[in-house]
């Protein structure tokens, strides 16, 4: 089989190292990738242990597009098979929103309209050409986020060839895959195929997690959780060795990076160093100011619902919850559609703390029954004295679940599965299914036999640590290769059922 790998960002040395087990294993002989940022694609082009037979560079098709005739007509057919345009260019953080090289808040585009549209055009035309040429028996990607990588997966797709996808479930440390970005499929069907007990072999495993769990609430994965110490914290890096190492590490860097290469200084998601100067002395004149006097007193006295404010800007909003394009909005309407006397408490993501501009904590304070709380105060505490969660589609709704409160969700998520979790959809019906989940009970059999089908269907994998910590190669491959495994069984089976 030919394998077509989604290599975005620092995940190409994640997944360069999934096509070796998988060429060692012979699941695939051959590979090709669509490569995103140019130090990726440098490594991978340079390195001998697989010859891919073709990578493409996503900054080097962005270039295209200045030479590229809007052609309206060509842009009509696609949108026959695929639906809008638009569904492709809002997904992308750095080309609609201008973000990633420009620090959040920052939300506007470097581009025009009709920019926008040959950016577009010229994408479609380069990856339709290289699923031509490459015709790849498969199609894995870790996160289908932005223009380039998302047309890869729909193109892929509506052509029958079997896409697969790595999900972290955020339960233990673990790694799954699925068929589908929205959903753990392998672990639904495992779930749903089985009907008794007996046939799920983790059943009794997961049940002890579960009590495990409720007896005492843990985050999945340390590394994933930002901490917030207070608003001294934030000036630690003011003391002489930090702020030396950080303008060595960091600014320098950055300045240095820019100027001695000039072929990545052209490209789009390359940032400009005056940019990352003028972002951080925002940042810094945020912290200075700080949010101490807008945090409302945590009364658990009263009864309220609680809503995680998610990090900014994230696949989790722009792929799995395009409709919500401003949480202080979908809040209010939360707020509004709460039983009389019940408050929203709102919790801010601890990394978004130094982000966040105080104009977007005086949105929600405007609102009569919403409560902003300290960042500090323990989600698992809010969740337990909290009559509802709210969420789009955050880690809290997962961890809530376990926990058998009533969970509302405004985007995809894979606990979506749950028939005890509402699904927000709609502002009409939200009063009335507010009352509906208030009185939902958790069904425990559904949710053991989802865990115990999760943890068969997942590799055992501390991800983040692997990928931003680990620097001995050979526990990064010891780390990796049951994950490959998983993979490998997968891709198998459905080349099989495809014969």
């Amino acid at each position: 089989m030919k394998g077509c790998f989604v290599l975005q960002r620092r995940f190409a040395y994640v997944g360069h190292e999934l096509i070796k087990f998988l060429k060692e294993d012979g699941v695939a002989d051959e590979f090709c990738g669509y490569v995103q940022l140019r130090d990726s694609y440098n490594f991978l082009a340079s390195q001998t242990d697989i010859k891919y037979s073709a990578l493409i560079l996503d900054e080097d098709i962005q270039k295209k597009y200045k030479r590229e005739p809007l052609d309206l007509e060509y842009l009509a057919e696609f949108e026959k098979q695929y639906g809008s345009v638009w569904k492709y260019i809002d997904i992308d953080r750095v080309i609609r929103h201008g973000q990633l090289v420009r620090e959040y808040p920052f939300d506007a585009s470097p581009y025009t309209h009709e920019d926008l549209l040959r950016i577009a055009q010229v994408y479609i035309k380069e990856i339709t050409a290289f699923l031509d040429t490459q015709k790849p028996d498969f199609v894995f990607g870790y996160v289908f986020g932005s223009l380039g990588t998302l047309l890869v997966h729909d193109i892929a797709k509506k052509r029958g060839i079997p896409i697969f996808t790595a999900i972290v479930p955020s339960t233990r440390n673990m790694l799954t895959v699925s068929r589908s970005y929205e959903r753990l499929t392998y672990v639904e069907n495992t779930c749903l195929g089985n009907v008794s007990t007996r046939k799920l072999p983790k059943y009794e495993e997961a049940r002890a997690f579960l009590e495990e769990f409720r007896h005492k609430p843990f985050v999945y994965n340390k590394m994933q959780v930002s901490k917030f110490g207070g608003r001294s914290s934030q000036f630690l890096f003011m003391h002489p060795r930090r702020l030396l190492r950080t303008l060595h590490f960091n600014t320098l860097r950055i300045f240095i990076d820019y100027w001695s290469d000039r072929e990545r200084a052209t490209d789009y998601t390359t940032v400009k160093p005056w940019n990352y100067f003028v972002d951080r002395i925002k940042r810094l004149a945020r912290v200075l100011r700080g949010h101490s006097d807008l945090y409302d007193e945590y009364d658990t006295s009263k009864r309220f619902a609680f809503y995680p404010l998610q990090s900014e800007p994230e696949a989790s909003l722009l792929l799995l919850a395009p409709d919500i394009t401003d949480q202080v909005i979908l809040i209010e309407r939360i707020a509004r559609a709460l039983p009389a006397g019940m408050l929203l408490y709102v919790k801010e993501h601890p990394s978004m703390v130094p982000l966040r501009p105080r104009r977007y904590y005086k949105r929600i304070k405007a609102i009569p029954n919403a409560r902003l709380m300290y960042p500090s105060i323990s989600s698992f505490d809010l969740i337990n004295k909290a009559e509802l969660i709210t969420t789009i589609n955050g880690t809290v709704g997962w961890e809530a679940v376990q926990l058998g409160k009533p969970v509302i969700t405004f985007g995809s998520i894979f606990y979506n599965f749950f028939s005890f979790v509402g699904k927000g959809k709609g502002a009409d019906n939200l009063p009335t299914l507010i009352q509906k989940q208030l009185d939902v009970k958790t069904d425990d059999e559904e949710l053991i036999r989802y865990l115990a089908a999760l943890f068969e269907d997942s590799a055992s994998l501390d991800l983040m640590y692997l990928w931003e910590v680990e620097t001995d190669e050979e526990k990064r491959r010891a780390g990796f290769k049951e994950f490959a495994d998983v993979l490998a069984r997968k891709i198998i089976a459905a080349h099989a059922d495809a014969l």
